[in-house]
């Protein structure tokens, strides 16, 4: 199920009209409080979130589903104003896995959606667990422990932590893991990344002395001794 947020009721119903002829069961909501009403019974699989909303607008409705255990998960694509980078950098920044700049063409949305929805594909696989010495990271739970202790990460943290542990020894320029975390090409913001892996060694401790910086290139984590 995908859910378009979206007060625009012409354009809310061409997006729900053109995903669920493209193979998708898609329905839309005018506000941020229908939203949360539906959410207390399902939860979508994908939310399509206008940043213009008439109550909440879409920023504070996505930092309250990032923030929540419950909605923390859920993909979201945001729809800006062409040319507001501001509040694509912030989306990004709070979560949101990709933006579609108004206005966009359906086919485009549906690509995007599509894009997103791999990238949040089960793999059976997969470990569920990753272990790096007494430092554990749980993906069915969402959860990262350290010597046994629950220690809190946003999402964005989480799947560059996700990404260094998989990866061990590999180096990643911040172009790289913008791509790979944000799903979007490098946008000439590299305090982005270099602000969450700042806040990423600070809440590892000193697993956090793992993650190296490689001069003019970026960032890896070392191999385990």
């Amino acid at each position: 199920m995908i859910w378009c947020i979206e007060d625009d009721n012409n354009i809310r119903e061409i997006e729900v009209y053109t995903l669920n002829n493209t193979g998708f069961t898609a329905e839309g909501f005018c506000d941020g409080k229908s939203l949360w009403a539906a959410l207390e019974k399902e939860i979508p699989e994908l939310i399509l979130l206008d940043i213009m909303l008439p109550d909440d607008d879409g920023i504070e409705i996505l930092k309250r589903l990032k923030e929540d255990d419950r909605t923390c998960n859920i993909p979201v694509i945001m729809a800006t104003a062409k040319g507001e980078e501001y509040d694509k950098i912030r989306g990004l920044d709070l979560g949101a896995d990709d933006y579609l700049a108004k206005p966009f063409g359906m086919m485009e949305m549906v690509s995007r959606v599509k894009a997103v929805l791999r990238r949040y594909k089960p793999d059976e696989e997969r470990e569920s667990i990753i272990r790096f010495e007494n430092l554990c990271l749980n993906i069915k739970e969402h959860r990262v422990y350290i010597e046994d202790i629950p220690v809190d990460f946003t999402h964005k943290e989480f799947e560059i932590l996700r990404l260094f542990l998989n990866n061990r020894g590999r180096v990643f320029s911040r172009e790289k893991l913008f791509y790979l975390v944000w799903g979007e090409d490098y946008i000439g913001e590299s305090r982005t990344v270099d602000m969450h892996i700042k806040t990423l060694r600070k809440k590892l401790g000193k697993y956090g002395d793992y993650i190296k910086t490689v001069r003019s290139v970026g960032y890896r984590m070392e191999k385990q001794k």
